[in-house]
Order: structure tokens, then sequence, then C-alpha cells
């Protein structure tokens, strides 16, 4: 059996925990899903899904291992947790970002912040943003705040414009 790694996110969903799973694969390289679990009969009087309905599914986005779970209406996503996608192109940026916001709502997000038909909260930005806003000229960080705060999908040429100055 293979190894699993130590930490795995559960995502929760109410019941399409297969169909986002295959969603999130289509949209990442080097993705799969590994495992479909289905609900029996034993336990119905605590969870009420009907037997043979899936229960979780594991799953790989660019290697790195997720479960989603049909757990019932009772928990949502919200903003407090969101998964980072580190670019290193604005083609990958515009990638992700055009894939993560089908069907979504990406209009009430920014900075590179969007929410996907699902409602779990997803961050697409340039590797190169971290070197930008944490260079020890802060004249240079601060331009590339400035020009960040309004962007909803990030434009890497104008942030390195930002970055570089007058």
């Amino acid at each position: 059996m293979a190894r699993l790694q130590k930490i795995t996110p559960c995502l929760w969903f109410d019941g399409q925990a297969e169909e986002a799973a295959k969603f999130y694969v289509s949209i990442f390289d080097n993705s799969a899903i590994s495992t479909v679990s289905r609900y029996g009969k034993e336990g119905f009087d605590v969870h009420g899904r009907p037997e043979g309905s899936v229960m979780t599914v594991t799953f790989r986005l660019d290697g790195q291992e997720f479960i989603a779970l049909n757990g019932g209406p009772f928990f949502k996503f919200t903003e407090a947790v969101s998964f980072m996608v580190h670019c290193e192109s604005q083609a990958e940026i515009d990638r992700y970002w055009k894939g993560l916001t089908e069907g979504g709502d990406p209009q009430a997000q920014q900075c590179g912040w969007l929410k996907d038909k699902y409602g779990l909260s997803w961050q697409v930005a340039p590797i190169a943003l971290a070197e930008m806003t944490t260079d020890p000229d802060r004249r240079k960080s601060e331009r590339v705040m400035k020009a960040l705060l309004p962007m909803k999908k990030l434009d890497l040429a104008a942030l390195r414009r930002a970055y570089e100055g007058p």
C-alpha cells in the first residue's frame, strides 16, 4: 500500500463530492481520482445517505492529495480557508483562473482570490509576487501592493511594472 501524505485536506460537500473531484482533476495537470467509497446500510440512522451513494472521493491535484466527503448540508466553505495556486507565468494564471471560475462568481473576489462553483476559495497568484511584496526596498513592495489591491485576476506584467517603478 502506498504511503499516505501526513496531512490531507478534507473538503465537505452536501452531495457533490464526486462531481467536484472530477471538476478539479480536469483543471490541474498530474491529477487523478484515486478511490471512491460508498455509503452502506450501516449507519443510515446517522448519515441518512442512500446505500451505494458516494461517501468519499480521494483525488490528487498536481500530486497533492485531497479527500472530498459527501457529509450533508451542515457545513459550507468560507474564505477563511483557501488553496493557493502558485503560477510561473501569466498563461498559467489565465488557465487556472478560467478553469476554476467556470460556473463560479469571480466578481466577488479580488487580489487573485476567486470562489469556484462549489463555494471553495482559491488564490491564483504568480510565484514572483512573494519576492516582490517582501523586497527589502519598501518603495518597491508598496508600489506592488498599490497595483495589486484593485486587481481581481492578477496581471503579472502590471505587477512587474509596479515593482520596477518609474
